[in-house]
């Protein structure tokens, strides 16, 4: 995929030291932790951000899915707005996210699904003004929704801000370019706790980095930025195509 086809990827995320990434027994202030995560992604000019199903759940509300006895609903793309100051966006395959409205702080609401989903989801979509992006029949294609993102909303810097699910799909498609590591003043130690990227089984791959900043933020933080280095990229890119070609 041509790069100034999709959006520049930046994964930005605040793990433990040892890149455990769920907060509840860390036993720390989290306001501080919290206006230096925000603050330090201020400045990476994301025109949008985008995660999971079950992190956007608490952003989008808990409003009722009505039922729907009109027409089929085609499987095309549904875009509410092309002009917002920023978007919000959720890969739902199933589409079980009940939004409030199609706004999170201003940012328009975004939901990438599959075309598995039923006419009431799509909707009740569009009833709430909520956009919606097809990424693949039964899957999510991650590729193809970031070529749809730029081209039907000219999003350019798009922050990945995930679980480690989501993080490790991307970063498995070969579609990191950058990462953005805020990392927390906290050993974990946890068994089976997810990770800053938990790639699908079998589809894991080592990706090289390169050391493109450090510093040290607030109380006893580290942000530190890497750039994922081309020629992996490349390789993950043709260890896809050779599996394509030899179909499995």
């Amino acid at each position: 995929m041509a790069r100034n086809d999709r959006p520049r990827v930046i994964c930005h995320m605040v793990p433990s030291v040892d890149g455990r990434i769920v907060v509840g027994n860390w036993k720390l202030d989290g306001r501080p932790l919290t206006r230096e995560y925000e603050r330090t992604a201020r400045t990476l000019r994301g025109d949008a951000w985008i995660i999971g199903r079950i992190s956007m759940e608490p952003y989008a509300g808990n409003a009722r899915i009505p039922a729907y006895r009109g027409a089929r609903i085609p499987r095309t793309d549904f875009v509410a707005r092309r002009d917002a100051p920023g978007y919000a966006i959720a890969i739902d395959p199933s589409g079980k996210l009940r939004w409030e409205s199609g706004s999170i702080d201003g940012e328009h609401a975004v939901t990438v699904l599959t075309e598995r989903v039923p006419d009431r989801t799509l909707a009740f979509l569009r009833a709430k003004g909520v956009s919606y992006l097809f990424g693949g029949r039964d899957r999510i294609d991650l590729a193809a929704v970031l070529r749809k993102l730029r081209r039907h909303l000219g999003i350019r810097r798009l922050l990945l801000e995930g679980g480690g699910k989501i993080d490790g799909s991307f970063l498995a498609a070969g579609l990191v370019d950058e990462l953005s590591i805020l990392y927390a003043p906290v050993a974990d130690g946890s068994v089976g706790t997810p990770t800053l990227f938990d790639a699908p089984a079998g589809k894991a791959a080592a990706r090289s980095l390169r050391l493109l900043s450090v510093e040290r933020r607030g109380r006893d933080l580290v942000w530190m930025r890497y750039a994922v280095r081309r020629e992996a990229r490349r390789a993950s890119r043709r260890r896809a195509r050779r599996r394509a070609s030899s179909g499995r």
